[in-house]
């Protein structure tokens, strides 16, 4: 048994499928003269290899993600055959007497560094696309197998040291069963992606990766946070009855999805709504009962491709999540680039802390031209159904007055070009750096709402790196400081007649639905697997007793016994449900 951090609740058994990339060595290889033909000949046919792997997972990117998505790879393609980069390689084999694959690996790193040196922005993204090429062509001529999630055609159980946003992207949802990581935590893009999938995960487990081969049998267990690998048949057949079991309890959920989310003396309603990642991500959040769309992170619509989007590009996107979601709002978050999410094509700095530096609407104002591209598409999609924009990482009153003068800018130029948009669409921002909680009381009169962001604000706020697994017990969302810093942004939008939100991974939490509920909190907004559930919570008691669990939980001088009367309370409720 292995134990990690249970990040995405369910149980699967499966097959492995380890996600790894391995270093490739390359030695120079002695060539004679007569063996130069057949080094070229290996070549060719590698080319023709990569070739054919390009065409097929460009026409599968555009049948399934559109002909945008599919461009990158029609530029991969007129890489493999630029005629300087295979004319450099030939020169290699001919007049050096190196084989084919030591030959690619010195023209690579000569081609990738003189584009990286380049200052011009389009030029320099060749360099991640020349690599990438390089690459694929490499373990072509090698024999060996490119990695990609994308490329799954049976149903397993991902097993990597980590997922980035870039690996999951354009993954095969359809095959993907569960994932376990070696690294990771609760808030880590693999644990929210696993979550948004309604898929089980177990992060944070430390070497899992080391311990498996494809093929091994693998229970995943995002319960409780543990993985079996082949294990015995009573731990199987253990494994199939609790299976079962949750399946039942999750099908019992579902009569709460079309219910309001109301207490149950009717005192009180609130929003629950979904984080989504791409506008597909609708349909399940409407399946699951959401009432809109609390976070659409945008980000994703920035990656896995070669260039920024253009406005009519993310217009595309922003309309359909509001056509779909129609009547229900989407809160549309402005790009948030940077800590643990970067863009091959857009120079980001080496930093110390790269959480605490240039990222999100730090970024954003500095890259006005990136700004305003998408506030423009915001705007316009605003048309089509009920739009809301969310400005990140705020610190202080200056960064939402600079942010509002640029969407004032591109308001006046939609204006003059005669193009319709919702001129009363509301403006928020995300509470997620401990000045905002501070200064709430000031900054609500800058803004219509303010959603609460409590994966950073919990880190900034106990100083903990949420990433780090040596620390990941100090990553604590019951701690009184943040429980405080919560009530005290409820509070002053309140008193200034604005609504909170949260869309942080707190907002599902089923223990904090109650003593958020008696904050006062107006909307929730999680992974949609989640709201059912939560639902369910909220309609199980009162609005009196919410609140007087509130109170007594903000004069509790420690997270434990906070978590304890938590669980006591949300035990009772469940067995009375």
């Amino acid at each position: 048994m292995f134990k990690g951090i249970a990040a995405s609740p369910g149980i699967i058994v499966g097959k492995v499928f380890t996600f790894l990339e391995k270093e490739i060595v390359v030695d120079r290889g002695a060539l004679s003269v007569d063996k130069v033909e057949e080094e070229l000949d290996r070549l060719e046919k590698a080319l023709e290899e990569t070739k054919t792997q390009l065409d097929a997972i460009k026409e599968k990117t555009a049948r399934e993600l559109g002909n945008e998505k599919a461009e990158i790879f029609e530029a991969h393609i007129m890489i493999l055959y630029d005629a300087v980069l295979i004319d450099d390689i030939k020169d290699q084999i001919e007049n050096k007497l190196c084989k084919a694959e030591y030959a690619l690996t010195q023209v690579l790193e000569k081609h990738i560094e003189m584009f990286s040196q380049i200052e011009d922005e389009y030029l320099k993204e060749r360099a991640t696309d020349i690599k990438d090429v390089g690459n694929r062509l490499l373990r072509n001529l090698l024999g060996q197998t490119l990695q990609s999630l994308a490329d799954i055609t049976e149903e397993v159980v991902v097993v990597a040291k980590d997922l980035t946003p870039s690996d999951t992207a354009l993954m095969n949802k359809k095959y993907v069963k569960a994932f376990a990581t070696d690294v990771g935590g609760r808030t880590s893009h693999t644990a929210i992606m696993a979550r948004s999938l309604e898929i089980p995960a177990v992060v944070g487990l430390g070497d899992i990766t080391e311990k498996v081969k494809n093929g091994d049998y693998i229970i995943v267990d995002g319960l409780e946070g543990v993985v079996y690998v082949n294990p015995d048949e009573s731990i199987l057949q253990d494994y199939r009855a609790r299976q079962e079991k949750h399946r039942l309890y999750i099908d019992g959920l579902k009569a709460f999805k079309a219910l309001p989310a109301k207490t149950k003396d009717g005192a009180r309603r609130v929003e629950l709504s979904a984080n989504i990642g791409n506008p597909q991500d609708c349909q399940g959040a409407l399946a699951n009962g959401a009432e809109g769309v609390g976070l659409y992170r945008t980000e994703f619509l920035y990656m896995d491709r070669s260039s920024l989007p253009n406005e009519e590009e993310q217009l595309d996107a922003y309309k359909i999540a509001a056509e779909t979601m129609n009547p229900f709002p989407v809160i549309i978050r402005t790009l948030d680039i940077g800590g643990d999410k970067k863009l091959a094509y857009l120079e980001m700095p080496d930093e110390l802390n790269p959480f605490l530096g240039w990222r999100a609407i730090r970024m954003c104002l500095d890259r006005t031209d990136i700004l305003k591209t998408q506030l423009r598409a915001i705007l316009r999609a605003s048309h089509y159904g009920k739009i809301r924009i969310m400005y990140p990482m705020i610190s202080n009153i200056e960064e939402i007055r600079k942010a509002n003068a640029i969407l004032k800018q591109a308001k006046d130029e939609l204006d003059q070009e005669k193009i319709p948009y919702d001129n009363q669409l509301q403006v928020g921002i995300m509470i997620e750096i401990p000045s905002a909680a501070v200064i709430a009381d000031l900054l609500a009169k800058e803004v219509d709402f303010f959603s609460i962001g409590t994966n950073d604000l919990i880190q900034y706020t106990i100083a903990v790196d949420r990433m780090n697994q040596k620390i990941s017990h100090l990553y604590d969302p019951f701690h009184p400081a943040v429980l405080r810093l919560i009530k005290n942004v409820i509070d002053a939008s309140h008193q200034a007649g604005k609504w909170t939100g949260m869309c942080g991974e707190m907002a599902g939490e089923v223990m904090a639905a109650p003593i958020l509920l008696g904050m006062g909190l107006d909307e929730f907004s999680m992974s949609a697997m989640s709201i059912p559930h939560v639902k369910k919570i909220i309609r199980s008691m009162s609005y009196e007793e919410a609140q007087e669990m509130a109170r007594q939980v903000l004069n509790m001088e420690d997270s434990e016994k906070i978590k304890i009367f938590c669980a006591n309370i949300i035990n009772t409720e469940e067995r009375n449900g």
